[in-house]
């Protein structure tokens, strides 16, 4: 806890602008944990409130615009090619494609808030030439009420915020472990399904024919 308020005392801005630019651009980075810590910091009076918004806001905006722009130039065989080393495989492409096709600009507004969409929503608006203008104001709009949720919550938590903190630092460890198990028998059983599925069809196939 002491050396995460030292980090955010000498390098605050610089953790919020370039942890939010980072995870913009798909990095993995904490940016709800860091902006209300901010907030939490904030409330001691080690950074103003505003600065703390500004900052988290200015990198999380620029880095979704820089990834519109990206999709925009290297076009959709590029991530077809390459986006697995980014952790965008084709489904995914596809499957908020499909959102945005559905619900269009709601899911430009919205994407910070729903993990592993705002990491990618810029990619695939430039990959499928989502109007720049709406992007813009949809994207701009979703990030100013993601960062102040944030940024206020961790400054309305404020002592209780250093409870959360030792909690993470005590169970961090476990909860990833817990989560890596989950999620390894996620993918065994969606295997397993998904085998059995194909096997069914196969059959079908060959009775039909």
């Amino acid at each position: 806890m002491e050396w995460m308020r030292q980090l955010f005392e000498h390098y605050g801005d610089f953790v919020l602008f370039g942890g939010l630019f980072l995870e913009s651009l798909a990095v993995p980075f904490p940016g709800e944990l860091a902006m209300a810590f901010g907030g939490y910091m904030s409330s001691l009076g080690q950074m103003p409130v505003l600065q703390v918004m500004l900052m988290a806001y200015l990198g999380a905006i620029i880095g979704t615009t820089l990834t519109y722009g990206l999709g925009a130039k290297l076009g959709a065989p590029f991530f077809e090619k390459y986006g697995k080393y980014m952790l965008m495989h084709p489904k995914r492409i596809s499957k908020i494609r499909s959102w945005m096709e559905r619900y269009g600009s709601v899911v430009v507004l919205i994407s910070h808030f729903i993990p592993g969409f705002r990491h990618f929503t810029g990619y695939v608006s430039g990959i499928t030439g989502f109007r720049f203008r709406t992007f813009l104001f949809f994207n701009h709009t979703g990030a100013v009420a993601w960062v102040a949720c944030y940024v206020w919550l961790g400054r309305l938590l404020g002592k209780r915020m250093e409870d959360v903190m030792h909690v993470l630092e005590k169970f961090g460890f476990w909860a990833v472990c817990g989560i890596a198990v989950l999620l390894a028998a996620f993918v065994l059983i969606k295997r397993a399904w998904q085998t059995s599925r194909d096997r069914a069809r196969q059959l079908q196939d060959q009775s039909g024919s």
